[in-house]
């Protein structure tokens, strides 16, 4: 009999109802996906990965504040944590024994920052994320800026991307990604990030795996772009491989208890591709 995929609205610790769905899984493991800025999981991009992390695993996603048909508006990766945090919640109350999390840009720093201030994962993969806030330094990121800091360009992006947009700024700072990175040993930690991307040149990705303690992995991709639209099947497999040996290896005692882990073991589909960059400590 098929799985049925069924919506849910969430509310978050702060009051802010978050639309979500859920990909019927395997008990064992749950990858909670978290999108990019102003995307939605009703994308056909977004939509598309998570099938894809279903063959894989059960997937819960949802629609950060200000985005789709979640209430509230969008901090730019500041109280979104409070989203991604009752999207984990869920997972565990649907049952699943593990639980990873997969953010993309915007949704790369949350999962960070949510595993660094709030844990309860057993391992965190981060694609196309900054290493730093306030980063202007490519013409989209200052397009991104202008939508942002400008009453013009929140009202385009309401209007034309979906996305709401809160106009004061943050107080205080967040915890900056990097930073974040720092914190979230001993959970496994994937960096993803392309030698293409036009938002956060490779140097955010290196930033984020030179923070971070062991165990950790980076893979910079010759030729990939930015998130959702430059992530192709073949990367998301990759991805889902690399969880499901984090935390079989925690469930097999590796790792100990749920949140901790060792180095992983290299897999030889990842020698095979020729497309991993690896360090050692």
């Amino acid at each position: 009999m098929k799985a049925v995929v069924t919506t849910a609205t969430l509310v978050t610790e702060d009051g802010v109802p978050v639309d979500t769905v859920h990909l019927p899984g395997p008990q064992d493991l749950a990858i909670v996906m978290a999108h990019g800025f102003t995307q939605s999981w009703q994308r056909p991009m977004v939509w598309r990965i998570a099938r894809r992390f279903n063959l894989q695993a059960g997937v819960v996603t949802f629609d950060f504040r200000g985005h789709g048909r979640s209430g509230g508006l969008s901090t730019l990766g500041d109280k979104e944590i409070n989203d991604l945090d009752v999207a984990v919640h869920y997972a565990r109350e649907l049952g699943y024994q593990r639980v990873a999390t997969v953010g993309f840009s915007m949704g790369g720093s949350v999962v960070l920052r949510h595993a660094a201030l709030r844990g309860g994962v057993d391992a965190v993969v981060s694609v196309s994320g900054p290493g730093r806030w306030f980063y202007r330094g490519t013409v989209p990121m200052r397009r991104v800026h202008f939508a942002v800091e400008s009453r013009i360009g929140r009202l385009f992006a309401r209007h034309f991307l979906q996305t709401r947009i809160a106009s004061r700024g943050w107080d205080p700072e967040p915890l900056p990604p990097a930073d974040a990175a720092a914190r979230i040993s001993p959970i496994p930690l994937l960096i993803v990030h392309g030698d293409k991307d036009v938002y956060f040149p490779p140097e955010h990705g290196r930033q984020l795996y030179a923070s971070a303690r062991e165990p950790k992995k980076l893979w910079l991709i010759p030729g990939f772009g930015h998130a959702e639209r430059a992530t192709d099947d073949k990367l998301v497999d990759r991805i889902s491989a690399w969880v499901v040996r984090s935390v079989q290896a925690g469930a097999a005692g590796v790792l100990g208890a749920p949140g901790q882990a060792v180095a992983e073991v290299q897999a030889v589909a990842d020698l095979q591709a020729g497309q991993e960059q690896t360090a050692t400590s």
